[in-house]
């Protein structure tokens, strides 16, 4: 099968550990997709429901809205893995070699500072919402059936754990390129042209349909 994905691996400790991280961010990803198909079918059932049985899945939206969590940040570090977020290609891919490595350290350091602080702000927006002497061990809930929110709540600082890790380790793949001055670092993303993008994912196509 092949590949898209323009991360490099090798036999080294930090290519194994990227490796090694990959599948638990493959899983979140697939887990996300999952989730995402199924609200599609309970929104075809909803609405057949509604207009054929006269029974609308009861808190639709209250479970719309907790599940929105799941496919919105369990891809959050695949994405980072493959360069599948906004980046600067324009601008940082004129460059080469260490200015080239020394941007993207910056700019993984400053998303990594980012994401303590979030995983920091998140995690205790969870803990006002969980409470283990509370009906369902939740101090809030949703409007229409009262789902407890904490789970959705707690699934945001996890995603962001998982990001973290994933922002490390890059960190570690550009500091190393840099360091050795390499073409073709591991374990991190590289800046492709839109040609060979194109190439790849035609490559992709072909080998799913074969």
């Amino acid at each position: 099968m092949s590949s898209t994905s323009s991360v490099l691996t090798d036999s080294s400790a930090l290519s194994r550990f990227d490796r090694g991280w990959l599948r638990l961010e493959q899983l979140m990803n697939l887990t996300a997709g999952i989730v995402l198909f199924a609200l599609v079918l309970l929104a075809v059932y909803n609405v057949l429901g509604r207009k054929i049985l006269n029974a609308p899945v009861p808190g639709y939206v209250d479970w719309t809205e907790q599940f929105m969590a799941t496919f919105a940040f369990l891809g959050l570090a695949y994405c980072q893995r493959e360069g599948g977020h906004i980046r600067m290609d324009i601008l940082v891919g004129q460059l080469t070699g260490r200015p080239l490595w020394l941007a993207e350290w910056l700019s993984t350091l400053f998303m990594l500072v980012l994401t303590s602080a979030l995983i920091y702000g998140t995690w205790f927006h969870f803990a006002r919402s969980f409470d283990l002497g509370a009906p369902l061990w939740s101090r809030d809930s949703s409007i229409d059936i009262a789902l407890p929110l904490w789970p959705a709540k707690l699934l945001i600082p996890i995603s962001m754990s998982v990001l973290w890790v994933r922002l490390a380790l890059q960190l570690w793949g550009f500091g190393r390129a840099f360091r050795q001055n390499t073409s073709r670092p591991v374990a991190v993303p590289l800046i492709e042209d839109p040609a060979t993008q194109a190439n790849k994912e035609a490559h992709s196509v072909e080998g799913a349909g074969g």
